[in-house]
């Protein structure tokens, strides 16, 4: 910021890069004199070749930053996004991106695996398929450029921000002794199957769910009719 008292020490930089601002070119020698003024380079100037630093219009005194520092602010704000990979490639593209300074996060779930003779606990992707990875929008080439990644997933044409909110419900998820396993995001008003029990196939629009019971509506569309049944809401999908 440039002094407007006289009287107190000039800050010759500041004063130059104001005035760099104001005009598009720098001026040669000192910016500001002793008396608080600034003196122009010539008469195409738009103000008094000795204009008192007060008089001068605020974008001078007090200069917005440039468009050069709003863009590298900008390209400071980065944002999560999921990346689609290639089946059993998510740990493959989680440890590239590490390589590459990328922040990741890939959550897993402990599963038992058998193998030839033994039984094995081994780690595996919560979400097969994705990985979470944190850059800003402008440095895609970086992550597109991983073996195993597909895409990032978009919308409209443009990667999509997954809220901060979300990811940190998963990492205290992952984080803690519970037992969780992934299941499908379903909404009342999806249609839905039902996979297991006395019911399994039939498939009808879900109206209400908790987390033990989903209520779903089978319709007889011709008469109008439709009848509601309660099922286990583990035992839903959608359709």
């Amino acid at each position: 910021m440039l002094l407007t008292n006289p009287d107190q020490p000039v800050d010759y930089g500041n004063a130059r890069t104001a005035f760099s601002q104001m005009f598009g070119r720098r001026p040669s020698g000192k910016t500001v004199n002793s008396k608080g003024c600034i003196p122009m380079l010539n008469s195409r100037s738009p103000f008094p070749l000795s204009t008192p630093i007060s008089s001068l219009p605020e974008l001078l005194v007090n200069p917005r930053p440039s468009a050069t520092a709003s863009l590298f602010i900008s390209r400071t704000v980065t944002n999560w996004y999921a990346l689609w990979t290639r089946s059993r490639h998510e740990k493959v593209v989680r440890d590239q991106l590490i390589k590459k300074g990328i922040e990741t996060f890939l959550p897993t779930v402990s599963k038992w695996s058998r193998w030839k003779d033994r039984r094995k606990k081994v780690e595996w992707p919560l979400f097969p398929g994705y990985c979470f990875a944190q850059f800003h929008e402008d440095q895609q080439l970086p992550v597109l450029t991983c073996i195993g990644v597909v895409t990032i997933v978009s919308f409209n044409g443009k990667p999509a921000p997954v809220a901060d909110v979300e990811l940190e419900n998963l990492r205290r998820v992952v984080e803690t002794d519970l037992a969780y396993d992934p299941c499908p995001l379903t909404k009342e008003g999806m249609m839905v199957e039902v996979v297991n029990g006395p019911l399994k196939g039939m498939v009808g629009r879900l109206v209400h769910k908790d987390a033990r019971h989903a209520m779903v509506v089978l319709s007889v569309e011709l008469i109008n009719q439709a009848v509601r049944v309660e099922v286990e809401a583990a035992d839903i999908r959608t359709k």
